[in-house]
């Protein structure tokens, strides 16, 4: 069973950071003094839940956290600056602050350094979340001590549920397209103006006539989905609108 430090100062430790060619030591007192700080920290970078779930949804809700009094979101990691660097690259995650604990300092000092030598991976960070204001661990959420990697309440949405319960979260938007279609660019025109970002499937790249069959049931495009439901084509995204 792992310790629930909340009340408690996070750990003054000096992390080797990689910026612009250069080593850069950054101590752990200048990114949390004077601010509310959202921490999580996963096992190792560019592994499956980390790259596909934790780090992706605390990157897209970055701005609502903003809103609502968070002045910086930070992900840790038992990491190399340069794999760190990496797997922001890869991730896409400007939103997001990437700390490499390389030698585990911060994640001893939290009491959630683990042997994962089993994996090969020598010490890694157990999985977990917090937020912390002004240096002091206002909220922990600590993944439960069991077999394998569990991912239940460190996640972004359990952190915005927190902070701000009533805050409207952003569309998940995506959009089946194909080049030269003047609806599909009407479409698009359309949720940019609303301010609405989204993904964006082209034909003959990202999927295939039957790939559209299957999943929309139609062989025109666009086609819009948004946060689960099929909307349809840029008309009927006109009356979603409306």
């Amino acid at each position: 069973m792992f310790t629930n430090k909340e009340g408690q100062t996070i750990p003054k430790v000096t992390f080797h950071t990689r910026q612009n060619h250069e080593w850069v030591d950054v101590d752990s007192t200048s990114l949390f003094e004077g601010k509310n700080v959202i921490v999580f920290s996963l096992p190792g970078a560019f592994t499956p839940t980390c790259s596909s779930s934790h780090v992706p949804r605390y990157n897209q809700l970055e701005a609502v956290f903003k809103q609502n009094g968070v002045d910086d979101i930070i992900c840790i990691s038992v990491n190399d600056a340069f794999v760190m660097n990496e797997w922001q690259q890869d991730q896409k995650a400007e939103n997001i602050t990437f700390m490499p604990d390389g030698n585990g300092d911060f994640s001893e000092g939290m009491g959630l350094l683990v042997d994962k030598q089993h994996l090969g991976f020598g010490k890694r960070s157990w999985r977990y979340s917090m937020f912390v204001k002004n240096g002091v661990i206002d909220k922990m959420f600590i993944e439960a001590d069991e077999p394998g990697d569990p991912f239940n309440v460190s996640d972004a949405d359990t952190m915005l549920e927190y902070i701000a319960p009533n805050a409207e979260k952003p569309h998940d938007v995506t959009i089946m397209s194909r080049s030269g279609c003047p609806y599909c660019a009407k479409a698009k025109a359309r949720l940019q103006e609303a301010g609405m970002e989204y993904d964006e499937l082209v034909l003959n790249k990202h999927y295939t006539s039957r790939s559209l069959r299957a999943i929309a049931g139609v062989e025109s495009v666009p086609q819009i989905f948004i946060d689960g439901d099929l909307i349809g084509g840029s008309d009927a995204l006109e009356e979603w609108f409306s």
